[in-house]
């Protein structure tokens, strides 16, 4: 049996609160205390060709996204349209909060962003007015009700890679307790979650809905139950992992590099983006997905599409809105894998050992983002003193 601690120290218990089931558009006001999102809008009709003469007369268009696929969505949208897109690649963090300087000065100049961080959109941008959820009612009946509010452009993930030339026999680690092994430390290369909201979103939810599977895992490992202190097995295994001292990164691509680079001698193991797997056929990387992985090969996390509330072009960011939930556009951005809100859209490729999403990946519960942003100090906090 495991063994759990009598005393659990309160700000865990607020955590704890949080695990509960939650409904409704990002969690649940009786268990998390927010308030339900505004309702999405969506015209009663959509008139394709109005809507693309009214964007032209707007002129132009600016974008805001983490990932640098945006500046090939800008050029294929400006291609299509005749409207000048400029995608900027901007942090997550430091677009919520230039939107949200620009809102409260009402001088508004980014007219739409993509979000990975759904926890700050649905608990804070959403509610406090700064973006809005636009559904095109052309597209409406393509996109399953759970994805319209926030509206999901699509699922990205970031799994655990290793260097197939350094270790041609399959990815060093079997099993996700692995990583906590004294052989392994400082060997695992990943964003530091105190500033990549997407990682810590990562361990929140695990502490929610992981634990289970951890706690199997475990067994499978070590031939025997997890005896703990901690409240589960996700608190147990994430503190382990600090402790163990992984490298910390503040880009996806300096772990790409340090894991799957021709000159990389040492083996490591990445924690990184499946975007950076085009690093193998544009860099001459040698990356692949530690497929087998016990009890999963990493998660997929939401990636949402908003307009500013105080567009100065708002039809031509309802344009985008479009064009990135039709397979014209989110191509783009899920050339290495991923999953389009639109469910008439078939995912395109995977980096090589991820064949399964559904069932290789920890799947982000969307219901449960506000609980992700009100628990984030919390976890903040546990591992920057089991980091040190």
């Amino acid at each position: 049996m495991r063994r759990i601690r009598k005393t659990v120290p309160a700000a865990l218990l607020v955590l704890a609160a949080a695990c509960a089931p939650s409904t409704g558009g990002g969690g649940s006001s009786a268990t998390t205390g927010a308030k339900p999102l505004p309702a999405a809008s969506v015209d009663a009709s959509l008139d394709l060709d109005a809507l693309v003469a009214a964007a032209k007369k707007e002129g132009s268009l600016l974008v805001y996204d983490s990932s640098g696929d945006i500046e090939e969505v800008a050029k294929a949208f400006t291609e299509k349209y005749g409207i000048r897109m400029e995608g900027v690649k901007s942090d997550t963090p430091q677009t919520a909060e230039k939107m949200t300087r620009e809102h409260a000065a009402d001088n508004v100049t980014i007219d739409a962003a993509m979000y990975e961080d759904g926890g700050v959109l649905v608990g804070r941008l959403i509610p406090q007015g700064v973006v809005r959820t636009w559904v095109p009612a052309d597209l409406k009946d393509q996109i399953p009700e759970e994805n319209r509010n926030p509206l999901l452009a699509l699922s990205k993930a970031t799994i655990f890679a290793y260097n197939s030339k350094l270790s041609p026999g399959g990815c060093p680690v079997k099993n996700i307790w692995d990583l906590t092994e004294k052989e392994w430390a400082g060997k695992l290369v990943m964003q530091d979650p105190l500033g990549k909201p997407t990682v810590l979103s990562f361990f929140t939810q695990l502490v929610m809905h992981g634990s289970d599977e951890l706690e199997k895992a475990y067994q499978a490992r070590y031939g025997k139950p997890l005896e703990t202190e901690e409240q589960n097995a996700a608190w147990e295994w994430v503190k382990r992992v600090a402790a163990n001292q992984p490298v910390l990164t503040g880009s996806d691509e300096d772990i790409s590099g340090a894991v799957g680079a021709p000159s990389a001698t040492d083996k490591k193991i990445g924690f990184m983006s499946i975007s950076k797997f085009r690093n193998n056929e544009e860099k001459g990387y040698a990356q692949a997905t530690c497929e087998g992985l016990d009890p999963f090969v990493g998660f997929s996390y939401p990636k949402y599409v908003a307009v500013a509330g105080k567009s100065k072009h708002p039809n031509a960011a309802k344009l985008y809105v479009r064009f990135i939930m039709t397979e014209e556009g989110v191509k783009h951005e899920i050339g290495e894998g991923g999953i389009s809100g639109n469910s008439t859209v078939k995912p395109l490729v995977s980096p090589p050992g991820l064949t399964d999403w559904q069932g290789q990946l920890f799947h982000t519960d969307p219901k449960g983002l506000v609980a992700d942003l009100q628990n984030r100090q919390v976890m903040s906090d546990f591992w920057r003193v089991n980091h040190s």
